[in-house]
């Protein structure tokens, strides 16, 4: 059964976190399947930054701890890879990493699934705040990341979710 995509994100055009609108996990998801996923990145990227919502750091350690294995090994090489040798360093010495501190200073692609499971999703959130504070294009990194595992984001909630929609609302209306 078809859905009429453009009804559904009708009622989400002008909608804030404030008044989430009827189910928006459901409804992210089915618009998910039918949209563009340069779309879908660009509401996520616009719920990261809202003032509505937790900061990115919190949204994407959450996210972390939803993930499975692989997902969060390339959540952890996204963050590491945004970020300069000397911002590296610094997240390094922070602690911040823990016991993948000294494989990802070397070479963050090569961060394996049982490396980024040995990290607590508080980590990554510092991880990701560092990451965004270094370097702010990250959100973008992380939300096409995101575009693509959008069963994942359905965890983020009601009015990050409802944010997003009316992004995505006004720009497929546009």
């Amino acid at each position: 059964m078809a859905i009429d995509l453009g009804g559904l994100l009708q009622q989400y055009l002008g909608a804030g976190a404030a008044q989430p609108v009827g189910n928006a996990p459901d409804h992210f998801q089915q618009v998910a399947q039918s949209a563009p996923a340069d779309v879908i990145s660009h509401g996520l990227a616009e719920a990261f930054r809202s003032d509505q919502t937790p900061p990115f750091g919190q949204m994407v350690g959450q996210l972390f701890s939803q993930g499975t294995p692989d997902q969060r090994a390339a959540m952890i090489k996204q963050l590491l890879g945004s970020l300069s040798p000397a911002a590296m360093s610094a997240l390094a010495g922070s602690g911040a990493l823990g016991s993948v501190a000294t494989s990802a200073s070397a070479a963050p692609a090569s961060i394996s699934p049982q490396q980024a499971s040995q990290l607590t999703p508080t980590q990554v959130e510092q991880i990701a705040a560092h990451a965004e504070q270094h370097n702010p294009t990250i959100i973008d990194t992380m939300s096409n990341f995101y575009a693509q595992h959008t069963g994942l984001v359905q965890t983020l909630g009601s009015a990050a979710l409802t944010i997003a929609l009316a992004k995505i609302a006004t720009r497929t209306r546009a």
